[in-house]
């Protein structure tokens, strides 16, 4: 019984967590990114940098998998759900291996899916999704690692091994992924000092990440231009040729996006306590002591965690980027362990208790844990719903009604991505040529001024710019 209740709490979880998002899932195309990554997966495009090759492959399979449900925008705001789905039941397992608590794993578990900023990755379109699913296999994957090395160490390397390749897989999906990298290694020398006297073994490790990471990333020559034959319809820069693949996978893009690191760190640290007390509601004054009790209990967990949660907050408090806070979807996680090992420790204070009593201890932790998120439930789920959010489908309907047979759209990314949809997948309006900022960069037409310049009086031209004064009158 209680074998098969540790196997189906995850399913369960998992499959409430993507009702969840699929409650509140947005019904078709958006606008910027979402409408770039609800576009370019079904044609095994390329994506802005740093290409994200390993959702864009996914995504790919996803849309032809997920075909019978509706159009390839629903398909890939479906795909985000799945995947929010599969990181909440990973995280059940992963508390119950911390805590050995089930219950505070269904917990834990149901809190994540229903913290405001995963919730919101699973209504649309976005790698940030994968991101997070990934991310929880791999705290899976190397707590797993470190208990069976106590258990059986002959067979612990294989935990090890796979944790590289989903840290490959992850690389591959989101840059994020390389701030784990520190935090890996004071983990991995925590739980065997002496790993690198094992040189076959380390060898093993790092093939075991860097050939998922290279296979994925081969997705962008060979489909930006390396091959003729083997073209995306829409690709971003030129990753077919060796610069341009640099430019793309290392994110040359958003160079120098880190504004003054060291700047006003109150005011930042301000605004973190700000962020965290809106994911966390109440229980946000409880990570600090939450994260020394995992500590004490999980010392190696508790320095991976603790230094990757305090490298993702500095990095994001001095990245400069629209939608910042999808960044504090890995702090979001591990805090929400922390509190598992917090709640455990409390139910532990009584060692002597029959196990009925546990349990119920365990089930009463578990709902103070979710107490905030139930009492907001409401609220939560209204602000996070995009069920009749058409506004894109509206505006192309209307944008692409009245434009003039082949005319030229001088756009900018919000709106040039539905447009390249609505071309590309949909097959309407292919006589427009969109011309984004993107467009000018990889086929040398010069500013703004010089593209509307150069088509007045040979064809309507339309311009819709952040910027107005852009636009010469």
């Amino acid at each position: 019984m209680g074998i098969r209740f540790e196997r189906l709490a995850p399913i369960g979880v998992g499959l409430i967590a993507m009702g969840l998002c699929v409650w509140r899932l947005m019904p078709g195309v958006g606008f910027w990114d979402t409408a770039e990554f609800q576009t370019i997966p079904p044609i095994l495009g390329t994506a802005h940098p740093t290409g994200y090759p390993t959702y864009i492959i996914l995504g790919w399979l996803a849309s032809i998998l997920l075909g019978p449900f509706g159009e390839a925008a629903f398909r890939m705001n479906l795909f985000s759900a799945i995947l929010v789905g599969l990181a909440a039941a990973i995280t059940v397992d992963l508390v119950r291996l911390l805590t050995g608590s089930t219950i505070l794993g269904i917990a834990v578990g149901l809190g994540l899916a229903t913290t405001e900023i995963v919730w919101t990755i699973g209504t649309h379109a976005d790698p940030h999704a994968l991101h997070l699913t990934l991310l929880a296999g791999l705290l899976w994957l190397l707590v797993r690692w470190e208990l069976a090395r106590a258990e059986n160490p002959a067979r612990a390397d294989r935990w090890l091994v796979a944790a590289a390749a989903v840290t490959g897989l992850s690389v591959g999906n989101h840059s994020l992924t390389l701030l784990l990298a520190p935090p890996i290694l004071l983990y991995v020398l925590a739980v065997e000092p002496q790993i690198f006297a094992r040189v076959r073994f380390v060898a093993a490790c790092v093939v075991a990440f860097v050939v998922p990471a290279i296979v994925l990333y081969l997705e962008l020559p060979l489909r930006g231009g390396l091959i003729p034959e083997l073209t995306a319809r829409l690709v971003y820069g030129h990753p077919g040729t060796l610069g341009g693949f640099v430019y793309v996978a290392m994110g040359e893009q958003f160079r120098g996006g880190l504004d003054n690191p060291f700047g006003d760190l109150p005011g930042k640290v301000l605004d973190l306590f700000a962020i965290t007390a809106r994911q966390f509601g109440p229980l946000a004054a409880l990570i600090p002591p939450a994260f020394i009790i995992t500590a004490s209990r999980f010392p190696a967990y508790a320095l991976l965690t603790g230094s990757a949660v305090f490298i993702a907050c500095f990095f994001n408090a001095a990245y400069v980027n629209a939608e910042i806070e999808r960044y504090y979807i890995g702090p979001a996680l591990m805090a929400w362990t922390w509190l598992a090992m917090l709640a455990v420790a409390i139910v532990e204070l009584a060692p002597r208790v029959p196990i009925t009593l546990r349990l119920a201890a365990a089930s009463l932790a578990g709902l103070m844990l979710l107490a905030p998120t139930i009492a907001a439930f409401s609220a939560l789920a209204d602000g996070v719903d995009r069920t009749a959010d058409r506004a894109a489908e509206q505006w192309l309907d209307a944008v692409l009604s009245e434009a003039e047979p082949n005319a030229l759209i001088v756009s900018w990314w919000s709106f040039s991505t539905p447009l390249w949809y609505a071309q590309l997948i949909e097959g309407r309006r292919t006589d427009i040529f969109v011309v984004d900022d993107r467009t000018r960069l990889d086929e040398n037409l010069g500013e703004v001024n010089d593209v509307i310049d150069a088509n007045l009086g040979k064809r309507p031209v339309y311009a819709m710019r952040v910027d107005t004064d852009e636009v010469e009158e």
